[in-house]
């Protein structure tokens, strides 16, 4: 996500390296490198211009103290423009009403649907909420069966009508549905086409004047760039929507809307989503973004996803098994469920300062566990809670078990044991996180 901003980004600081002081003459290449950078991510160069010229108006402006370099100041200015220029906080969701009416619009194979799933499946599992979703694509009848399946995952009802051509009483006999059977949220997805058209326009508007929605939001594949700025603008002038849901922020994404949406259209971005699991939606902020952009990592977000995921009342539990020195294989293949919930692994990793551009090249699988989870499965529950007893030729029989090596099965048995022994070590300190866990388990 955005690596190559990034990149260009970080070069440009480049040029203040080494210097003692900031002036004209040695932060002209920095702000001509950073306008190239943005107009090279797909961000309009009337806004690029315009953000340089505030990043160099602030930065002739600063006295750079002793404790700070030119290059870490011009660092800190481009990161408080670049949140401004996203938003400068995250945005509000309003879900008071009873039922909340969330009305979803946007391109077709911007990924509506799949949006709609991952905010249902948000709303249930983040803010306990009673969601209905509703099928009101009346030109795609594989929008209907494709929110049927996500709705299915996820446990939630859904409202369809397929053999009624008129989205607007779909919605109205919707929200009917959701007052009788006491539901508190009811998300409307609507039809999409290839590119802005009157049709589609009048019937999303007609949809709005019918439900009067609590929120509205524009969903935009992030992919397209410019592109989906301009979209946005004549959503926005027709709809006046409340916010932005950028997705596919997993894809190629040069980060041309993300940079520029909020300043076109004067609305928020509220939700980012990447890939097609519907537990991967997240809150927007600005904050968190532009330090990703600038390489920082995102610790407070990567904190949010461990809390959301690890109980604290289990980790009491694992913390006093640590400090008696009763970690098994059980406890471990609990962690790594814990783990794989949090999303992406590459992207999890990206959030920690400095690893992101280590790890740009390397290919990092979600599937990365599956060979230690195999492993484990293939011992019994004896075995799992009390490690010690697997002899050798127990081990043999977990490694036909796994379809692994059985050197691979004692190397991995040698690295628990390792673990071990390290956690052994630091019971005498304060827990802030399982060793060898990245931290992941902690006080909420």
């Amino acid at each position: 996500m955005f690596q190559n901003l990034s990149e260009r980004l970080e070069s440009a600081f480049k040029h203040l390296k080494g210097e003692a002081r900031i002036s004209d003459l040695n932060i002209a290449n920095t702000i001509k490198d950073i306008r190239r950078a943005l107009v090279d991510a797909d961000v309009n160069y009337k806004i690029a211009k315009e953000f340089t010229d505030k990043v160099k108006d602030k930065a002739l402006g600063e006295k750079v103290l002793t404790s700070v370099s030119p290059g870490q100041l011009m660092v800190k200015i481009v990161q408080d423009e670049l949140t401004e220029l996203m938003g400068g906080t995250a945005a509000d969701f309003s879900i008071s009403d009873n039922p909340a009416v969330i009305l979803i619009a946007g391109l077709q194979g911007s990924g509506k649907t799949t949006f709609t799933g991952k905010l249902a499946n948000y709303l249930k599992t983040q803010k306990g909420k009673s969601p209905l979703v509703v099928a009101a694509d009346i030109y795609r009848p594989a929008a209907i069966d494709q929110l049927t399946v996500l709705a299915g995952q996820i446990g939630v009802d859904i409202y369809a009508e397929r053999e009624n051509k008129d989205a607007v009483a779909i919605a109205q006999n919707a929200i009917k549905e959701a007052k009788a059977k006491n539901k508190n949220v009811v998300i409307i997805d609507t039809a999409g086409r290839l590119a802005v058209d009157e049709v589609m326009m009048t019937e999303v508007a007609n949809i709005k004047a019918a439900v009067n929605p609590t929120e509205i939001l524009f969903v935009v594949d992030s992919m397209t760039g410019q592109d989906a700025v301009n979209t946005a603008k004549a959503f926005n002038d027709r709809l006046d929507f409340n916010g932005v849901v950028l997705t596919k922020l997993d894809g190629d994404t040069r980060g041309g809307a993300a940079l520029s949406i909020q300043y076109t259209v004067n609305k928020p971005i509220k939700f980012v989503s990447s890939g097609e699991k519907m537990d991967t939606l997240d809150v927007f902020h600005p904050d968190r973004m532009a330090q990703r952009i600038l390489g920082m990592g995102d610790i407070a977000s990567l904190v949010e996803k461990a809390q959301a995921q690890f109980d604290e009342e289990q980790a009491k539990k694992l913390e006093k098994k640590i400090r008696k020195n009763q970690f098994d294989f059980q406890d471990f293949l609990d962690q790594l469920q814990q783990i794989k919930k949090m999303g992406n692994l590459k992207d999890l990793m990206g959030m920690i300062p400095g690893v992101g551009k280590a790890i740009k090249d390397v290919d990092i699988s979600d599937d990365a566990f599956k060979g230690i989870e195999a492993m484990i499965k293939s011992m019994t529950p004896e075995e799992r809670a009390n490690p010690d007893i697997i002899t050798p030729q127990r081990r043999v029989r977990i490694a036909k078990g796994s379809g692994k090596d059985l050197q691979e099965v004692n190397a991995f048995m040698k690295q628990f044991e390792q673990m071990k022994q390290m956690m052994k070590m630091m019971n005498n300190m304060p827990m802030r996180g399982m060793p060898g866990m990245g931290g992941l388990i902690g006080k909420r």
